[in-house]
């Protein structure tokens, strides 16, 4: 990338806001200020506005700074701009949890990342509590950054961490599930929805998908899906090809959360990774009681450094031995960050992906 006017040349030793000097590894050049989606209140994603005057960050200790080539989208941002997220970050914000760039500069104490190597975000606090990657440049703990997988392209690199060590979480939170369990997952044409298939069928297990799409019902069956149903269907749970379900993954919630209870055997669980219907109403606790059904939350911000790699190193185990591979659903310019978020909206098949920054 070129960059004309603002460029100001970064030397070796930098100081800080309070004068502590600290030593910066960096390209010779890096501009002063970027494009970036900022965030101005806690209240909707309404509240986005494009600027290109945003103060590019400089990397900290234990930090690199990363050119941003693809960002990827999530209902988690949607949440952290209504409020619904424990995190409360400083206004104005950056979005974007997920993401894949270069690094230009490399802060004092991060070892592992190279000027020049390209890098995914695996985990950590980016476009949580701190500046996301809906922007050209971000700040990120070296700690949170991992190689591209072989064979990936930018743009499922960009897309698939988070909603991979969801799905796994998802899944390998139960340390009781039988050897091969039937899984059932709702939502499944979306990002979490489609790891888990993926990962579900890597793992031995029956999956049924979930979705009210024909064509990506479809599609879902060349995923691995073993059963597709419609969920407008009446009383779907009682058709015999769903049978008695070991474990779902809701995505949804909703009114229809109900119809996912009813269709659990006995000793059944309940991974809720999202509530993109909102809120179950009128919910009836005496639904769990007889078959000793467990319902538990799935949050992959609760992973340890070592826990998430752990993690995503047998994620890409999995995925290897069947040949799998994240799916982009579209990729949109930057300027056209709402237009992408109203196709997460709509329900996607795979990942929204933003491209931030032209190629290197």
């Amino acid at each position: 990338m070129v960059f004309e006017a603002g460029l100001r040349n970064i030397t070796k030793t930098m100081s800080d806001a309070n004068a502590a000097s600290r030593n910066l590894e960096k390209v010779d050049a890096i501009p002063e200020r970027m494009r970036a989606w900022l965030l101005d209140s806690i209240s909707s994603l309404e509240a986005l506005r494009l600027v290109d005057d945003a103060t590019v960050p400089i990397p900290g200790e234990g930090e690199v700074l990363l050119r941003i080539r693809f960002a990827a989208l999530n209902p988690a941002d949607r949440y952290v701009a209504e409020g619904a997220y424990p995190a409360k970050p400083k206004l104005p914000h950056v979005l974007g949890r997920d993401g894949v760039g270069q690094v230009v500069a490399v802060g004092a104490r991060a070892q592992g990342h190279p000027i020049g190597s390209v890098r995914a975000i695996v985990r950590g606090e980016t476009g949580v509590s701190e500046w996301g990657t809906f922007a050209e440049y971000v700040a990120v703990k070296a700690e949170s950054l991992i190689d591209v997988p072989r064979d990936w392209s930018l743009e499922q690199a960009a897309g698939a961490t988070l909603v991979y060590l969801t799905a796994h979480q998802a899944i390998c939170q139960w340390s009781d599930l039988p050897k091969r369990c039937t899984t059932l997952i709702t939502g499944a044409s979306g990002g979490v929805g489609v790891a888990s298939v993926q990962l579900a069928r890597a793992m031995g297990h029956r999956v049924i998908a979930i979705s009210r799409d024909e064509n990506k019902r479809q599609a879902l069956k060349q995923f691995g899906a073993d059963e597709v149903i419609d969920p407008t269907h009446p009383e779907w749970w009682k058709r015999p090809e769903v049978g008695k379900v070991d474990l779902a993954i809701d995505n949804v919630g909703g009114s229809g959360f109900g119809d996912v209870i009813a269709s659990l055997g006995m000793n059944g669980r309940v991974s809720c990774v999202g509530r993109l219907a909102g809120v179950v109403p009128q919910f009836n606790t005496a639904s769990l009681f007889f078959r000793r059904i467990r319902i538990g939350g799935v949050a992959v911000g609760t992973y340890t450094r070592d826990e998430a790699r752990r993690a995503w190193a047998e994620v890409l185990r999995l995925m290897d031995t069947t040949g799998a591979s994240p799916l982009v659903d579209s990729t949109w310019s930057f300027e056209k960050l709402p237009e992408a978020f109203a196709r997460l909206a709509r329900g996607p098949m795979g990942k929204v992906v933003l491209e931030v920054g032209g190629a290197w």
